[in-house]
């Protein structure tokens, strides 16, 4: 859609609500480190699975958020990108004809990471308006086959924050069945309401969950793809091993710009999720007077808005119309589900944007007829 849109209208006219990278630079601190780490001669391979510096502040900064010590040497993997990070986790636990289990709807690369590991997606549907677990749904789709459960939170696409009640859930069906818990946790410092909770934190679940998250959200660095997994040393092993023969490691320089950028103050988190309340407010307010049924993400970046007020019964054909008639760019909410008729009735806007952007976008909107 973003393509299309930039053809029709050209990147004067174009707004990109559809991709969630930000429309403004990182905090020049960042850029300063980078800049000196080019110069300081980081500019060969690092460690493959991770510049000692980086895998250091990332094993320092999780030690004190879960109140346990995390090893950087045997449990900390560097990777490019949270992307990476799935696909390495996936391809050194899962076998071929093993089970996942994906909440539906999912950012669209976990059901092809199963495949591509030989897996068979097991999906389980969250349930809008408040994109709520069926408890009853959950457990049916545990079984002996059962490898491994992907969790996303905070949620892209529809901004859940996961309850402790239903992270203790999947982390006790995790321990019935022997299965491993892989968690995207890269939106861990967008939680506008409620509490962003690791299950690897939960009783059990540390010798049995990788966790995934990465520089891009929370840095504004979505172009530098430096992301990390930390798992316990026997699951790690293998995720290294994977992620040599795809990738190699991420940028050197950038590592270590990240490595600087972990050591940020408080200040900066505070900064960083005021500036984003702010415009999570701007476009619900908005979307809400322009006739989307929105409710207010917990987590985050997104909005999934409801498009029936309009008339529309395809999320795909409405958001061709919010291009073409107001140069908008979303995503249609069927690309997140493997049931695309599940997502029919939505689309997503992303927020990672000035505030003028997002003005500028929602002013064109208000032009769009309801039926």
């Amino acid at each position: 859609m973003t393509r299309l849109n930039l053809a029709l209208h050209g990147p004067e006219k174009a707004v990109n609500f559809a991709q969630g990278f930000p429309d403004f630079n990182p905090d020049p601190r960042i850029l300063d480190a980078a800049a000196r780490a080019l110069r300081d001669g980081y500019n060969q391979y690092a460690t493959t699975w991770g510049a000692p510096q980086l895998r250091t502040a990332i094993a320092r900064k999780q030690s004190a958020a879960w109140g346990r010590q995390v090893d950087p040497e045997t449990e900390v993997t560097v990777s490019c990108g949270a992307t990476e990070a799935m696909i390495a986790a996936m391809l050194a636990v899962v076998d071929p004809e093993d089970e996942v289990i994906v909440f539906e709807p999912f950012y669209e690369n976990y059901g092809p990471d199963c495949i591509l590991s030989g897996a068979v997606p097991r999906y389980v549907a969250l349930r809008p308006p408040d994109w709520s677990i069926d408890f009853d749904e959950l457990r049916e789709a545990f079984n002996d086959k059962t490898r491994a459960i992907v969790v996303n939170t905070p949620h892209n696409p529809t901004g859940k924050v996961y309850s402790k009640t239903e992270l203790e859930l999947i982390a006790q069906l995790c321990l019935e069945h022997d299965a491993i818990a892989i968690t995207d946790e890269i939106y861990e410092h967008l939680v506008y309401r409620g509490r962003h909770i690791s299950i690897a934190t939960l009783p059990g679940m540390a010798e049995r969950t990788i966790t995934i998250s990465g520089a891009s959200k929370t840095f504004s660095v979505t172009g530098w793809r430096v992301g990390w997994l930390i798992a316990p040393p026997t699951l790690t092993a293998g995720i290294r091993k994977v992620h040599d023969f795809l990738t190699v490691g991420a940028a050197h320089p950038l590592q270590i710009a990240i490595a600087e950028a972990l050591e940020l103050p408080p200040s900066f988190y505070a900064e960083l999720l005021g500036d984003y309340h702010e415009r999570r407010d701007a476009m619900i307010a908005g979307l809400a007077e322009c006739g989307f049924e929105v409710a207010a993400p917990d987590g985050a970046y997104y909005v999934m808005a409801g498009i029936q007020s309009f008339g529309a019964r395809d999320d795909v054909a409405f958001a061709r119309r919010l291009i073409e008639e107001a140069a908008v760019a979303t995503v249609p909410a069927s690309s997140f589900y493997h049931d695309p008729a599940l997502g029919r009735g939505h689309v997503r806007f992303s927020f990672p944007k000035k505030l003028p952007t997002i003005e500028r976008g929602l002013t064109a909107l208000r032009a769009i007829r309801r039926s």
